[in-house]
C-alpha cells in the first residue's frame, strides 16, 4: 500500500558550489569538515588536563597533527578498500579505475574502521603511543564525521531505507515510487549525535580516557549495535539483497565490530 502522504525529497543538489570547472561536492566537504572537527576536537582532549584523571595525555597537540594525517589516509583507504571487497568486487575487478572514482561515494565504515586501526598502529610504535590510547582519541572525535558523511549520503539520495508507511517515510529518486524509511538520517542521528554524546558523556563525567580502551569500547559497541537496528530499515544492496532471508552485511560485519568493544571494555577494567 502506497503511503500518499509520504514527504517528498528534497532534491538538494549534491555540488554545494563550483569553482571554475571544479565541482565541490556535500560529500567532500562531509570528509574535510569531519577531519579539521577530529584535529580541533582531539586538540582540545588533550589540552585539557581534568579528564586525564592526574595522568599524561595521550599526546601533544603537535603529534595531534601528525597523527590525524595517518587517520586520514587510513579511513579513506581503508573504507574505499573495504567497500571494495566487502560489497561489490565483481564490479571494480570489472572496473578497477572506478576504484579510485571517491567523488561517486562507495566508503565502508568496517573498512575505513579496519584502515585507521593500521595507521594507527604504525603511527602509535613510531612514537611509543599504545594503540588503544589513539583509539580512544578518535572514538571521542569521529562520531561528528561519520554523521556529517551519514547527511551527505542523504543529500545524494543513496543508502535509502526499505518501503515504509510511516508519516515521515519519503519517496527517493533512485528508490521507485514507494515511501522509504530515510535511513541516512536516523544513521546521523544514533551513529553521529547520540554516539557521539555517549562518548563525551564519559570522558567529561566519568574521565575515560585515564583508562586506555574504554572509549574505543563505547564507540565499538555503540556503532555495532546502532548500525544493527539501523539495517532493519535501511535497504540493502541490490547486487547483494538479504542473507539468509533477514539479515544483511552491514549487520554481520558489526557483530565483530561489538565483540572488539567488549574485549577492550573488559581489559580497560582489569588494567584500571
Amino acid at each position: 500500500m502506497i503511503n500518499i502522504l509520504a514527504i517528498p525529497f528534497p532534491n538538494i543538489d549534491p555540488v554545494a558550489f563550483s569553482i571554475g570547472p571544479l565541482d565541490i561536492r556535500w560529500y567532500s566537504i562531509a570528509y574535510i569538515v569531519g577531519i579539521i572537527f577530529a584535529i580541533w576536537y582531539s586538540k582540545r582532549l588533550v589540552s585539557n588536563a581534568s579528564l586525564w584523571d592526574g595522568k599524561k595525555p595521550t599526546a601533544t597537540p603537535a603529534q595531534i597533527d601528525d597523527m590525524l594525517l595517518w587517520a586520514t589516509l587510513g579511513v579513506i583507504g581503508g573504507g574505499r578498500l573495504g567497500y571494495v571487497l566487502f560489497y561489490d568486487p565483481v564490479r571494480f575487478m570489472a572496473n578497477p579505475l572506478q576504484i579510485f572514482q571517491l567523488w561517486n561515494g562507495g566508503m565502508s565504515f568496517h573498512g575505513g574502521f579496519l584502515g585507521v586501526v593500521v595507521a594507527l598502529l604504525i603511527f602509535g610504535r613510531k612514537h611509543g603511543i599504545g594503540l588503544d590510547k589513539l583509539l580512544d582519541l578518535g572514538a571521542a572525535s569521529v562520531p561528528v564525521g561519520l554523521g556529517l558523511g551519514r547527511l551527505a549520503n542523504f543529500v545524494r539520495g543513496e543508502l535509502f531505507g526499505r518501503v515504509s508507511d510511516v508519516p515521515w517515510a519519503m519517496v527517493f529518486p533512485d528508490g521507485g515510487p514507494q515511501p522509504r524509511h530515510p535511513s541516512q538520517l536516523y544513521e546521523f542521528a544514533l551513529e553521529g549525535l547520540v554516539l557521539f554524546i555517549a562518548v563525551r558523556i564519559a570522558t567529561h563525567h566519568f574521565r575515560v580516557l585515564s583508562k586506555p580502551g574504554m572509549a574505543s569500547a563505547i564507540f565499538a559497541i555503540g556503532y555495532g549495535l546502532s548500525r544493527i537496528v539501523i539495517e532493519f530499515a535501511r535497504e540493502p544492496d541490490a547486487h547483494i539483497g538479504f542473507i539468509g532471508g533477514w539479515a544483511t552485511l552491514g549487520m554481520i560485519y558489526s557483530l565483530p565490530l561489538i565483540g572488539v568493544g567488549i574485549w577492550l571494555w573488559i581489559r580497560a577494567n582489569r588494567q584500571t
